[in-house]
């Protein structure tokens, strides 16, 4: 005759089961912490590769003839300017922060960024059209300047700090298991004197050619509107996450040289405060987390 046990008696624990429940979560975490390293490695990699090929495409150009040229290289050039902003806007950093780690925005940002230019490289159609073709020192000067706006773009990239350009920064953080401090907005270098010195760089990237094609005019077009569309953009963000600071900022330091009405001219501190006040409200936007953290 059999007995069921005691409910007080002791049991013991199987070590087989114990060993298993113990490895499937660590062996979960390091399949995240491979998968994590691999993205950031392989995320600044991408980046290099990508900036050598947006030099040689925007000085040299691609030699592939289309009749259906400026179909093609309108939507090449909107598909890099769109999902740019969209990925930068608070709402779309509070989804984000929600199902992964923020730290690995940055580098997811690079990397959606990356893969719009490698797109532009592989299918942009040229045009047999010629609007000018510089000769001589004037081509010369148009070249140097170029070169110098490369220069002067990496320059104000670095005031700024390259690595939070690249994700490499955050996901340093991430990878260390260090929570991000907070980004401190102060003005450096170029900065004491205008808002946007990257995007007026990058407008010199895309208007210092000696040789002015058809279809290289409607990239400049579209990303000289999207630039300063951009700045505004910028200026938005970063008010609604430094608030005082960077509202005294906008009120000294025009957003380009020659500015002088408009929104990228200095705004007057009750403008920006009053902007502020209709990003804090969203529903859609979790403010009090988001202003802790900078763009």
């Amino acid at each position: 005759m059999s007995f069921p046990l005691s409910s007080s008696a002791p049991v013991s624990a199987d070590p087989a089961v114990t060993r298993q429940s113990t490895a499937a979560p660590a062996a979960a975490l390091n399949w995240k912490r491979l998968t994590g390293f691999v993205f950031g490695v392989g995320t600044q990699a991408f980046f290099a590769l990508t900036v050598v090929g947006l030099f040689s495409f925007l000085r040299y150009g691609v030699d592939a003839p289309n009749s259906a040229w400026i179909l093609t290289d309108t939507l090449l050039s909107l598909q890099f300017v769109v999902p740019h902003s969209i990925l930068l806007h608070p709402r779309f950093r509070a989804w984000f922060r929600e199902r992964f780690p923020m730290e690995m925005h940055g580098a997811f940002f690079c990397v959606c960024t990356c893969l719009s230019l490698v797109l532009i490289f592989a299918f942009w159609q040229s045009s047999p059209t010629i609007i000018w073709q510089l000769e001589g020192w004037a081509a010369s000067v148009v070249t140097a300047c170029f070169y110098a706006s490369w220069v002067a773009l990496l320059y104000s990239i670095s005031l700024t700090g390259l690595g939070f350009q690249t994700g490499l920064t955050q996901w340093l953080h991430w990878y260390r298991g260090e929570k991000m401090p907070r980004r401190n907005f102060e003005a450096k270098g170029l900065y004491h004197v205008l808002r946007h010195p990257v995007y007026l760089s990058f407008l010199g990237l895309i208007w210092f050619t000696p040789t002015m094609t058809a279809d290289h005019a409607v990239l400049t077009g579209i990303w000289t509107v999207y630039i300063f569309a951009g700045s505004v953009l910028k200026d938005q963000r970063l008010k609604f996450y430094l608030g005082d600071t960077y509202e005294k900022y906008m009120a000294k330091v025009p957003g380009y040289p020659l500015m002088i009405a408009g929104p990228l001219a200095r705004v007057p501190v009750n403008s920006v405060a009053a902007d502020m006040t209709i990003a804090v409200n969203s529903p859609t936007t979790d403010a009090g987390s988001e202003r802790r953290k900078v763009a």
